[in-house]
């Protein structure tokens, strides 16, 4: 699997304008359409245009897998129509004052990790849309789970400060080998610096060839 270096925006942390699954990449309406091809051969799915509540932080505003999409509440109803059509999946609002579901929900096509600040109601709902099991928990004394953990089908990267006792429960969940890494020269947050799928990853162009060896083993 290619590991390839973007900039996004003039910004490094590309994982808050991006979000992807093994199907497609969504993309800000406004990304030049160069940059869109790039990322769509990188990932090598075809990318759609999208915005949430008139913003192009799709990162922590969605949260999403192959089988389905939860988005902030605050998504316009176009643009839930128009993500609806382009996709083909089901796509909701997620039923919470906190807005940026992506980053409190970590999620592959195997498993699913959720904020402790959500109630078993909301459980049930990203188990419905998702389509997979999913857990609450918190990682190194942080509940925002899905700024901390990335993941794919193929592996899965969290905060370095995460405990054995985290790592291994994440693995149970998402099922995939989990490894410490930090990105864009040292960024624990990893989610805000990288995007992914089975097929490639993308990371932030500030990322250092310690954490490019690290996250090309994690990644396989």
């Amino acid at each position: 699997m290619e590991i390839n270096m973007f900039t996004l925006f003039r910004s490094c942390n590309i994982g808050i304008f991006l979000k992807c699954n093994e199907k497609f990449v969504l993309v800000p309406k406004n990304i030049a359409p160069t940059k869109a091809e790039k990322l769509s051969n990188y990932l090598r799915v075809p990318y759609i245009r999208t915005s949430v509540a008139g913003l192009r932080l799709l990162g922590p505003l969605v949260a999403m897998n192959s089988n389905g999409i939860l988005v902030s509440k605050y998504i316009e109803e176009e643009e839930l129509k128009n993500l609806r059509t382009e996709t083909g999946l089901p796509v909701e609002r997620f039923p919470s004052n906190y807005t940026a579901v992506g980053n409190l929900i970590s999620v592959n096509d195997k498993g699913a990790i959720a904020s402790n600040l959500f109630s078993s109601t909301q459980i049930k709902v990203i188990q419905d849309i998702l389509g997979v099991p999913t857990e609450r928990m918190n990682v190194a004394g942080y509940n925002t789970v899905g700024s901390l953990i990335f993941t794919t089908n193929v592996g899965t990267i969290v905060h370095p400060f995460t405990s054995d006792k985290e790592v291994e429960k994440i693995k149970s969940i998402l099922k995939t080998e989990v490894t410490h890494c930090t990105v864009n020269d040292g960024v624990p947050f990893v989610s805000s610096g990288i995007l992914g799928n089975s097929k490639g990853i993308v990371v932030g162009s500030l990322t250092n060839g310690t954490e490019l060896m690290t996250l090309s083993m994690a990644f396989k």
